[in-house]
């Protein structure tokens, strides 16, 4: 840290930004990684099938195929012999990476309960970086940042994802305190990012609150579970869900201060209505693609939610749907 650098290791700045140390404590315990499912036989390429299907080496199963799926892996014959088209499906690569998308835009700088929604999405990426590097895959990815994207090339070296977890302590730091910049950049064009630096069968995290979840994120998102398997980690703060009890609440963003009248009823269900659209848009993408979806809450320990025997049945039951 620079010498003019603000100094964020003191109690009053705890849960409103993420510290190194405390992103280096996140690391699990006795975890194998996201693609173990008990067959592990070498830490080398190959040594052990994944639970998370996807574009990989070893043939797995065959099922109908759905619209974006790749031509490329349709099986002529049983779609020849069924009179419908089937594709292919292949167990991943032992060796494959693993990208985590990590927001702290902004509107992630909220939080009720524990920390900001900023400090708990650092917490969740860590964790899976430190599970997907102590299960021997390669990891990177991309922190966004109101001001700018920052992308972290897949690595295995504990120094290389050490740089890329301490990138997602001071991804909670950057211009904290200070006004946000006119336009920050958007889900949309991280997607796009993203969707650049994976190569087929890569595992993806996306990690936040999807406050800007549009159509061209939509499109963007669609792109890139073309060739990745993603799990959509939707960070949220309880009060985001729904007003607290009735009253009249002042709210203020530093500067100007106004009032959240939660005495009436067309309040509070507008209010409700308002966050359960944008978690619904965000999951029903999902479902529609095949990827997961996983709510995570400011106050919730994001080491046992993002476990990754968990995390597998949801794989599962998103590639299912």
């Amino acid at each position: 840290m620079s010498p003019s650098a603000p100094d964020y290791s003191g109690p009053a700045f705890t849960g409103l930004v993420a510290r190194l140390d405390e992103l280096i404590a996140a690391r699990p315990g006795g975890r194998d990684g996201f693609g173990t499912s008990g067959r592990v036989r070498t830490r080398q390429m190959g040594g052990y099938r994944s639970p998370f299907r996807g574009r990989g080496m070893e043939f797995d199963e065959v099922r109908a195929y759905q619209p974006g799926d790749d031509i490329r892996t349709i099986d002529w014959r049983v779609t020849a012999r069924t009179g419908r088209t089937h594709t292919k499906l292949f167990q991943e690569e032992r060796e494959r990476p693993v990208l985590i998308l990590m927001d702290a835009r902004a509107f992630m700088r909220f939080g009720t309960r524990a920390c900001f929604k900023s400090v708990l999405a650092a917490k969740a990426a860590a964790v899976l970086a430190w599970t997907s590097m102590d299960g021997g895959d390669r990891v990177g990815g991309l922190l966004v940042t109101p001001y700018a994207l920052k992308v972290f090339s897949a690595e295995r070296s504990r120094s290389r994802v050490l740089g890329f977890v301490k990138g997602m302590a001071e991804a909670t730091q950057v211009g904290f305190g200070a006004e946000p910049p006119e336009a920050e950049p958007s889900l949309a064009e991280a997607f796009a990012r993203l969707r650049h630096a994976a190569r087929p069968g890569t595992l993806v995290f996306i990690v936040s609150d999807f406050h800007d979840f549009d159509g061209e994120a939509a499109k963007e998102l669609n792109r890139l579970s073309h060739h990745a398997h993603i799990t959509n980690v939707f960070i949220y703060d309880a009060l985001e869900a729904a007003t607290p009890a009735r009253g009249a609440y002042p709210v203020s963003d530093g500067e100007a201060v106004a009032t959240l009248d939660a005495d009436r009823d067309a309040v509070r269900q507008a209010y409700a209505r308002r966050f359960a659209m944008r978690r619904e848009a965000v999951e029903e993408a999902a479902r529609s693609r095949g990827m997961s979806f996983l709510m995570l809450r400011t106050g919730e320990d994001p080491a046992e939610a993002l476990h990754p025997e968990r995390l597998a049945r949801k794989m599962r039951a998103g590639a299912a749907a």
